[in-house]
């Protein structure tokens, strides 16, 4: 157990590695005499994906695609992962180490993993044979989602949202801020940002095992930015405290806000965006998440690449209302910019191509 060529040799009270082996349950098509070689090359780029980010994959994460799985024309194009149900942790000479199964998802089910949990939804897709059964095993031909199949899981989702708010807690996403001194002036803005909406230092467009690293998707209930903060800034840099600020997004990133505020905040949560670049990140908190270095006087600010925004109960449900339309992004005219000068807050959303250019 274990490689020493990849990983120090540890002992059998630490963790084996990343701690974690990934598993995939397939459905054999008619006419198949071999297991596919996909899988393997899916599971290459996810573990590439955190060697490279040290981002470790757990039970109730998602990852999002945005391509079927195995290169076809399936709408199975998106993943939630799970612990195994047939190989639990085990302890080794070389450290324990626990199993991870990729299933595979709709987009319409990544969406309700993203609005609610991986854990509820891990649950409903077990309670439905055609999408995974107690085994949760994908299948590549399966063109409906579970809401599909049986809407009403729909109201268990919706009702899960509403009395137990999200446990997503943050996304890897094109994004980016900076203080700006007139929140009315769109042309001075444009001259911090530049008119084509570049989110990353290089202004190159994300590919391969690196649109995973856009798109994994963290998942905890903590209630406190201490470790968040020790482990986005990586120094001690001092307080900084900002009057106004823009947040600029994808609109893949944007049309998380709503569950960033409605499933998130209202729940007395914060919720992280960190830029795919690496350069900066962006939390928003209440009043009841510890940790903070953000206050009322003070709403806006920063330590380093790291900025905090704290809303109070009020303006949370404003913004409930106000990225209503972001639930449709499809509708959506972009780019999209939301400006409250009263509260020195601007938010643009800008389309894919321009995030990439």
């Amino acid at each position: 157990h274990g490689d020493g060529r990849v990983h120090d040799v540890s002992g059998p009270d630490a963790q084996s590695g990343y701690g974690f082996e990934l598993t995939f349950r397939l459905i054999r098509s008619p006419g198949e005499t071999a297991p596919p070689t996909w899988p393997a090359l899916l599971m290459q780029d996810l573990a590439r994906y955190v060697f490279h980010s040290d981002n470790v994959l757990c039970s109730g994460d998602h990852v999002s695609w945005h391509n079927a799985l195995d290169d076809s024309d399936s709408r199975m194009q998106h993943m939630i992962m799970a612990d195994d149900p047939q190989l639990s942790a085990a302890s080794t000479p070389s450290g324990t180490v626990s199993f991870v199964q990729i299933v595979g998802v709709t987009y319409e089910e990544l969406q309700a993993t993203q609005r609610w949990n991986g854990p509820g939804m891990l649950d409903l897709m077990r309670s439905i044979p055609v999408s995974g059964g107690p085994w949760l095993v994908t299948d590549m031909r399966r063109g409906e989602s579970i809401f599909d199949i049986c809407p009403q899981l729909q109201e268990k989702v919706d009702e899960g949202v509403r009395s137990e708010g999200s446990n997503l807690s943050g996304v890897i996403a094109k994004c980016g801020w900076k203080q700006i001194t007139d929140t009315d002036d769109l042309s001075t803005l444009n001259e911090f940002f530049g008119p084509t909406g570049k989110f990353d230092n290089e202004g190159k467009p994300v590919t391969g095992e690196e649109s995973a690293a856009a798109s994994v998707q963290q998942h905890d209930n903590v209630c406190d930015l201490s470790e968040l903060k020790n482990d986005t800034t990586g120094e001690l840099l001092s307080v900084k405290f900002i009057n106004c600020v823009h947040l600029k997004f994808n609109i893949e990133a944007g049309q998380l806000l709503p569950l960033c505020i409605g499933g998130r905040l209202k729940h007395g949560r914060h919720f992280t965006f960190r830029s795919v670049a690496g350069d900066c990140a962006v939390t928003f908190i209440t009043p009841s998440v510890s940790g903070a270095f953000v206050d009322k006087q003070h709403p806006f600010a920063s330590h380093g690449p790291w900025l905090q925004i704290l809303l109070n109960e009020e303006f949370i449900d404003q913004l409930c209302e106000d990225f209503q339309p972001l639930t449709e992004p499809d509708k959506l005219a972009l780019p999209k910019h939301y400006n409250w000068p009263d509260r020195g807050l601007m938010i643009s959303i800008y389309p894919d191509d321009d995030a990439d250019q």
